[in-house]
């Protein structure tokens, strides 16, 4: 069979459709799979490493309210929709399956009306934007949360199915992760970051977090800045004349996270579906510091839902 995965922009909806697309091709060593992204998405970056055939397509996410770059977002999107097309033409996928992000609009929809059976996987507990409007279009709507359900029109389509996650989250050689990251197993470990963009709150935390543990031989911390964000947290860093020893380490990326969070005495970390449902498979302890900009306020909604459950500490901007 033929698979055509879209999903994009950050790695909240990235990770769960390379986690799809993996578990697709061991379960199904023949299955010819393709990724629709963005150029500039992350998944341009994220989805070769994976190994999968990856394309992309024209279009850029609609502003909240209409200003002029809202006419530009238009004229990428009829781009988009000729992209879409033409790859779904070329490509012939036996069914679509989207992940969410704007990427994942103009692809599913134009697959839903070519009849292609279609599926789209909600991952946060309060549905985006393209999720619901093509949620009209779609044969099926796979979501994480059990409260997401009453924001879709569509009950007969949903399947509560959780957030797939990496395989390799839950089969971490705990040893050789001790080894690999140069971490202390006999001294408590605290990871901290904020998604796979990084949070600027969370960092301006920690900059008072490392200077106060800087000579703190009982405390290890590797902090994950993000990349937009990380020259300018090293410069912070060294404008108070803080030098990094062995016991903390500052990243602009962390691609050894499924290693780090398997070692992790505690995470502080933003409420990304994604890192939930992966934080949820180990049972680390977490304190969840939602973006209170993400769109729709669904990082909160995410968080309020472990916090009640007994799941995490809850903390806002």
């Amino acid at each position: 069979m033929r698979y055509l995965i879209t999903g994009g922009g950050t790695g909240g909806h990235i990770y769960p459709a390379l986690s799809i697309a993996n578990e697709l091709k061991k379960r199904h060593s023949n299955a010819e799979i393709l990724y629709v992204g963005t150029e500039k998405g992350l998944e341009a970056k994220l989805v070769p490493r994976e190994g999968f055939e990856f394309k992309t397509i024209r279009v850029k996410g609609m502003p909240r309210k209409i200003n002029k770059e809202s006419f530009v977002a238009m004229k990428e999107l009829f781009l988009g929709l000729m992209d879409s097309k033409k790859i779904i033409d070329e490509f012939k996928p036996d069914i679509v399956i989207g992940t969410g992000g704007y990427v994942c609009g103009p692809v599913v929809y134009k697959a839903a009306k070519k009849r292609i059976p279609t599926v789209i996987h909600e991952q946060n507990a309060f549905p985006g934007m393209t999720n619901k409007i093509l949620s009209r279009y779609v044969n099926r709507i796979m979501i994480t949360f059990q409260e997401s359900e009453k924001y879709f029109k569509y009950p007969e389509k949903i399947v509560l199915t959780g957030n797939p996650i990496r395989r390799d989250i839950v089969e971490v050689d705990i040893k050789k992760a001790y080894e690999d990251l140069n971490i202390d197993p006999k001294i408590p470990l605290i990871i901290s970051f904020g998604g796979s963009g990084g949070q600027k709150k969370l960092n301006d935390a920690f900059v008072y977090i490392i200077e106060k543990n800087i000579s703190n031989k009982e405390l290890q911390i590797i902090h994950v800045t993000g990349e937009r964000f990380y020259k300018e947290f090293m410069e912070k860093l060294e404008k108070k004349n803080l030098t990094l020893g062995r016991n903390i380490q500052v990243l602009p990326y962390f691609y050894d996270m499924p290693k780090g969070l398997n070692i992790a005495d505690l995470v502080i970390t933003s409420a990304g579906a994604i890192t939930l449902s992966e934080i949820s498979a180990i049972g680390v302890p977490a304190i969840l510091i939602p973006k209170a900009y993400t769109a729709e306020n669904h990082q909160e909604y995410n968080a309020r839902a472990f916090e009640e459950k007994g799941a995490a500490k809850v903390i806002l901007e």
